[in-house]
């Protein structure tokens, strides 16, 4: 199938300038800083080479793909193709990789493919995606009725970092709009943001302070209810210090995966243990560990496409915070996405024993070595799906190899075999430790 590409100027070298999820023209909605800058660049016909043809589209291109489907059971949905599952499982290595994959290229002929999909991974930053749906969970049970106060108080209301955002090595991109000045840096205790930014910060470049912050804010937000939208700075932290660990442990576990259940997501499926940062379980212990499978994790993506994730208008906004603008990573680096809108999450998490290997390298565990994708893919020719990848490779970075399915697995769904990606996973990639995802 042929792809109708953007100038090449856009397909240019990488650089480094910002990291941005939230479509570029949602400055306005959002008050997300750095938006501005991009936006700027745009409207001035400046050259922005860090983002492939897919990563421009604008807030009204964005919409959900199965809202027509009215089915309830997600199980009746995810009904394995036999054909379709044959050929995407030939894709697959031996070793340890599970695998889900939806095609919705035509909602009323939806194909599924599955590959040891319910095999438990560590999630990593996946499940930061827990934290986010937490987020709109808790805000939909204060503003039922309106979306608008929803979105004014994301906008409005700014939180600070304290030391709940602290002791993460990944930085955050801070824009100053009046003195058009982009700094890279750390969290620090002193950061404010609005919850919007907060969230773009947990998403984008995968920032655990900001993850624990606004993990933080869903347990204040069900804690103290509509009265969290006054709540001070003071009283949080009181809050914090004079309630029982054990009962905050306990709300924090059910302010993340409850609304999971609701989905009829199950424990095994899809659960987030704890806290992302050490500084905040200074109160909030860990609960229950945290585990991902590609069948649950598929499971919340086709809600989301549905609409079904607190409502429609969170499944969307929840969709364009995921929306992958910033230079692509691991799965989505493949050039096969390259003009392709890609929604898209990585995680990784690791281990070293280094009396048994010296040289173990990051992203490359000889204990364990997660390394988790997950994906909505829609090309401009109409062709869709939904990929949830997650891995546990020893000694080497996965990345190469995600890259690698990337391609095949676009290349099986569109019809359009191309011999241009390699022929095998070993796949020479150098992950970049600041690059966003942890």
């Amino acid at each position: 199938m042929k792809r109708t590409l953007l100038p090449l100027v856009f397909l240019g070298v990488f650089i480094s300038l910002s990291f941005i999820f939230y479509p570029i023209d949602g400055y306005e909605t959002t008050g997300i800083k750095r938006l501005y800058q991009i936006q700027k660049f745009k409207e001035d016909s400046i050259p922005y080479k860090r983002i492939p043809p897919g990563a421009y589209k604008n807030l009204a291109d964005i919409k959900l793909n199965l809202t027509n489907i009215k089915e309830d059971s997600v199980d009746l949905i995810l009904v394995e193709n036999k054909d379709f599952e044959s050929r995407v499982n030939k894709l697959f290595p031996s070793g340890k990789y599970s695998a889900a994959v939806l095609d919705m290229s035509d909602p009323e002929n939806l194909k599924y493919a599955a590959y040891k999909e319910n095999v438990g991974y560590q999630p990593g930053s996946v499940g930061k995606i827990a934290v986010l749906n937490a987020v709109f969970y808790q805000l939909g049970k204060l503003c039922p009725d309106s979306w608008e106060d929803r979105v004014r108080y994301l906008k409005n209301r700014n939180v600070s970092s304290r030391y709940w955002g602290t002791g993460d090595h990944h930085t955050i991109p801070v824009y100053d709009i009046e003195k058009d000045k982009l700094v890279k840096r750390k969290v620090q205790a002193s950061d404010v943001f609005s919850l919007y930014e907060w969230l773009d910060h947990m998403v984008s470049v995968s920032n655990n302070g900001a993850a624990s912050v606004m993990y933080r804010e869903a347990m204040l937000m069900a804690a103290f209810e509509e009265y969290y939208f006054t709540l001070t700075e003071e009283e949080a932290e009181n809050y914090f210090k004079e309630t029982p660990r054990d009962s905050l442990t306990n709300l924090a576990n059910m302010v993340v995966n409850e609304p999971l259940r609701e989905l009829g997501i199950s424990e095994d499926e899809w659960r987030l243990g704890g806290m992302f940062t050490r500084a905040a379980e200074k109160y909030v212990g860990r609960k229950g560990g945290s585990i991902g499978t590609p069948q649950g994790l598929m499971k919340y993506l086709v809600k989301l496409e549905q609409g079904k994730v607190v409502d429609a208008q969170s499944s969307l906004e929840i969709k364009r915070l995921l929306y992958l603008t910033d230079r692509r990573i691991r799965y989505a680096r493949s050039p096969k996405l390259d003009s392709a809108a890609v929604y898209f999450k990585s995680g990784s998490f690791y281990k070293c024993d280094r009396e048994k290997d010296p040289n173990c390298k990051q992203y490359a565990g000889n204990v364990y070595n997660y390394m988790n994708s997950v994906i909505i893919v829609e090309h401009d020719d109409g062709t869709k799906y939904i990929v949830c990848l997650m891995t546990n490779v020893l000694n080497k970075n996965s990345a190469g190899a995600h890259m690698y399915l990337a391609g095949k697995i676009d290349d099986l769904i569109t019809k359009d075999h191309l011999d241009s990606m390699p022929s095998e996973l070993d796949v020479e990639y150098r992950d970049d430790e600041d690059q966003g995802d942890g």
